[in-house]
């Protein structure tokens, strides 16, 4: 049986992710504006990281049952590495999906984070844009949000806060990615039990695309600096392309999916298996959990998602 745990109310939850999200668009826009490394960890560690920890701190709840901040095992690293190689094609998928419905509708613009061209770049790259956030984001997320959220079942604290995540970025051309990784570092979260966990995932994910655009940076001869979008295919060819990732797609997360399935659990949730966190809660969980988040609790969250839609209006169409 788990135990109870005393966490912040979703409502909390909500208020914190609302002003952590206004920061974000304001004082942290603005900052990644000048300096985008400066920027970045400023965003990450003063805007996001240390107002969760302040928040759980003067309100007394236990920052180490929140966050999870367990140990995992070496053949539970392994799994969590090997899970999120194979996811990311996946995630790729998914944002190719939201890329190619934007671009009926907008201009597909290209990505503002810096591509390192140098082995000093990128190792600065990694500390910043891969490390940083792994660390910040997911004691935000798999930490403090899931953790208010538990009290709607595992399944709902999953996918709302990997809604939030994807809304997170702000930016709607990197979406659907984001709240698929977000769907499976909660999973992986709460079989294993421990943040360690998606840290490691959330930055090895990140790890592997700054790989890739590093390499192909260095494989191209020359960029030219006039282009100021990205050419998306159209037509038959944007149909090829995700017929095939939707297949490639298929068949990592058939992988995904066993590695999943076969991920060791820890501590109170040993011995369960993968269809309890992506199907729902056993009986005894769902009689003891709060079905649906009330109207106040959700009023945070509402305005934020307008403002990702205004925000993202004026950066697609203005």
């Amino acid at each position: 049986m788990i135990k109870n745990r005393k966490e912040p109310s979703i409502l909390e939850a909500n208020i914190l992710y609302f002003l952590i999200g206004i920061a974000l668009i304001t004082i942290g826009a603005q900052a990644q504006s000048g300096n985008i490394y400066m920027g970045l960890l400023i965003t990450e560690y003063l805007i996001i990281l240390l107002p969760t920890l302040f928040f759980l701190k003067i309100k007394g709840y236990s920052i180490r049952e929140n966050l999870r901040l367990n140990g995992i095992n070496l053949k539970q690293a392994v799994f969590v590495i090997l899970i999120v190689v194979f996811s990311y094609p996946i995630a790729i998928f998914f944002n190719f999906i939201g890329l190619f419905l934007l671009d009926k509708f907008a201009q597909v613009r290209p990505n503002t984070v810096p591509i390192p061209s140098t082995f000093k770049q990128y190792l600065i790259s990694f500390l910043v844009i891969a490390l940083t956030p792994g660390i910040c984001e997911e004691i935000m997320f798999r930490g403090m949000i899931m953790s208010s959220y538990d009290k709607l079942g595992r399944k709902k604290a999953i996918i709302y806060s990997a809604i939030l995540f994807g809304i997170f970025h702000f930016n709607a051309q990197n979406l659907l990615g984001p709240i698929f990784l977000g769907l499976l570092f909660g999973i992986i979260a709460y079989k294993t039990n421990s943040l360690i966990a998606t840290i490691i995932g959330h930055t090895l994910n990140n790890t592997i695309a700054l790989t890739i655009g590093y390499t192909i940076n260095r494989l191209e001869d020359e960029i030219d600096p006039a282009i100021d979008g990205v050419v998306f295919p159209e037509g038959s060819e944007a149909l090829m392309g995700i017929v095939g990732l939707g297949i490639v797609a298929l068949i990592f997360g058939i992988i995904v999916y066993k590695l999943i399935k076969n991920l060791p659990s820890s501590g109170e949730y040993q011995g369960m298996e993968v269809n309890n966190f992506v199907l729902g809660d056993s009986l005894m969980d769902f009689a003891s959990k709060k079905r649906s988040m009330g109207i106040i609790d959700s009023i945070p969250v509402f305005i934020i998602i307008v403002l990702f839609m205004v925000w993202n209006y004026k950066y697609l169409f203005g």
